[in-house]
């Protein structure tokens, strides 16, 4: 049995499959988010995390949507954002929505939260340059208190104001569901340490060595905190480099824009960020970041840049049979 709680995060980039060039519908590309969840079950990962993204070729805009289905076909997984874009909702739907999703799945639900950085998103919801940082943390403040008291008033600078309301239905978890703070900046991870949140790293295509001070600046503010950490990640037994490379290389150029249409090191970004190899190397790659940041939660990445369905469930069930018992 792991120690390390290993979730599957899925974005929903629709990119085309490189060396096909087919691009799935949309509607399957969906569909096969949730059955990728479901297998993840029976694989044996603690949990899921979808992300919310707007205006772009991820085209999960309503993840808590897709999670609902997920929850109605399995009875264990974990079911998270990842992540919910906090300063672009209304606290107030975001915990009923919650709390809803907790109610159907017998107390499983999560959310990831973060500021998140897109001036197109920004501008599109409102948001005005400057307050991208103060309107998130009022909106964190205002969430965490709807989902843990029956009665609350508010007036606050960027939420209308609210009088003894109580949201419902109430969430199966108390004092309530579990809220991790999605950031690699110091501000934020101080933010997380005082309200007692979970720390999740940031999903990028960078070392997440980088997080380390970060990291150990919130574990001296909250000793007690968990901190979890995004890999992309490929597994198979034989030439896992050569049958992930045009994937990753396709996801890299879209995901990195400022990469330019050069081409992409992708030998450097597997031996950096991402996580390729036989099941061995990488439990052992795994491990070694676990040790090395402290983590107990780990979010992979599997379904990037147009990799077919297939492979995709293949990757998960031989992640679950063959890294997972090594995790340690």
């Amino acid at each position: 049995m792991t120690a390390m709680d290993v979730y599957l995060l899925i974005l929903g980039d629709h990119l085309p499959n490189p060396c096909t060039g087919e691009e799935v519908p949309q509607a399957d590309r969906l569909r096969a988010m949730v059955e990728q969840a479901v297998v993840a079950e029976e694989a044996g990962f603690a949990g899921v995390a979808i992300g919310e993204h707007h205006f772009t070729r991820y085209i999960v805009s309503a993840p808590e949507l897709l999670l609902a289905a997920v929850a109605a076909r399995t009875s264990e997984l974990r079911l998270s954002t990842g992540v919910t874009l906090l300063a672009h909702r209304d606290p107030v739907l975001v915990a009923e929505g919650l709390a809803t999703l907790d109610v159907l799945s017998d107390g499983r639900a999560e959310l990831i939260v973060a500021r998140g950085v897109d001036q197109q998103t920004d501008a599109a919801f409102g948001v005005q340059p400057g307050e991208l940082r103060a309107r998130f943390e009022e909106h964190l403040r205002l969430l965490l208190k709807l989902l843990e008291e029956p009665s609350v008033s508010w007036d606050g600078r960027f939420r209308g104001q609210l009088s003894e309301v109580t949201t419902t239905p109430r969430p199966v978890q108390t004092p309530r569901p579990t809220v991790w703070i999605g950031s690699g900046s110091a501000v934020s991870a101080d933010l997380g340490a005082e309200l007692e949140m979970p720390l999740m790293l940031p999903s990028t295509l960078r070392d997440p060595s980088i997080y380390h001070e970060v990291v150990q600046r919130y574990r001296e503010r909250f000793p007690g905190g968990r901190v979890g950490v995004p890999s992309h990640v490929f597994v198979a037994h034989e030439d896992a480099r050569e049958r992930w490379r045009p994937h990753l290389a396709e996801y890299a150029r879209f995901a990195d824009p400022w990469r330019g249409d050069g081409d992409i090191d992708v030998d450097a970004i597997m031996d950096g960020s991402a996580v390729c190899g036989t099941p061995e190397e990488v439990a052992q790659r795994l491990n070694a970041l676990a040790e090395h940041l402290s983590i107990d939660t780990h979010l992979v990445m599997v379904d990037i840049g147009g990799m077919p369905h297939e492979s995709v469930i293949e990757t998960i069930r031989l992640f679950g049979a063959e890294v997972l018992p090594k995790l340690v």
